[in-house]
């Protein structure tokens, strides 16, 4: 006999969206969703994730809203890759926008640029995808091989490998 418990059924779907916007995958233990022309709204629960072609994303749970899924809110152990800037994540709540490409880390953040070997830390972290910049706030640790720095804000610039420090820097 074929037993299906509904709790083991991993929903999986997989939108192909528009020349113009970037394909979405996502899968969860339970989906539930609102449909409307501009408020869709899909949440996303137990085992969360989310791909698009540059970023993946996994969390306890993940909200998808807007036209096409344009914003992803992630909250409870957020784990993240950026495939195309090479930049891991880990936070406890997130929000990204598809087509601004900013992504808003915030709680216990890290974030580490795996090609330039900075690993930063920080309560809040506003990254902008385009830009390859990142602003840290609020118990700013970041360190490269030997070298810590420490300050109440940051801005990193990934392409210059250069960061500005402000407040009670070390």
């Amino acid at each position: 006999s074929s037993d299906v418990c509904s709790s083991d059924l991993i929903i999986l779907l997989i939108f192909s969206i528009t020349a113009n916007t970037e394909q979405i995958t996502f899968s969860a233990d339970s989906m539930t969703g609102k449909a409307g022309s501009k408020n869709s709204t899909t949440i996303l629960k137990g085992n969360a994730k989310v791909k698009t072609e540059s970023m993946e994303i996994s969390a306890e749970t993940i909200e998808l809203s807007g036209k096409n899924f344009r914003r992803i809110t992630a909250s409870r152990n957020v784990i993240g890759k950026n495939t195309e800037s090479k930049m891991d994540f880990t936070c406890e709540r997130m929000k990204y926008d598809r087509q601004t490409k900013i992504a808003v880390l915030e709680q216990n953040v890290e974030l580490s640029d795996t090609e330039n070997g900075v690993n930063a830390k920080a309560e809040l972290i506003e990254y902008d995808q385009q830009k390859e910049t990142a602003i840290m706030q609020i118990q700013v640790n970041l360190t490269q091989k030997k070298n810590v720095c420490t300050s109440a804000y940051a801005n990193y610039s990934k392409n210059r490998k250069h960061g500005k420090f402000s407040g009670n820097n070390r």
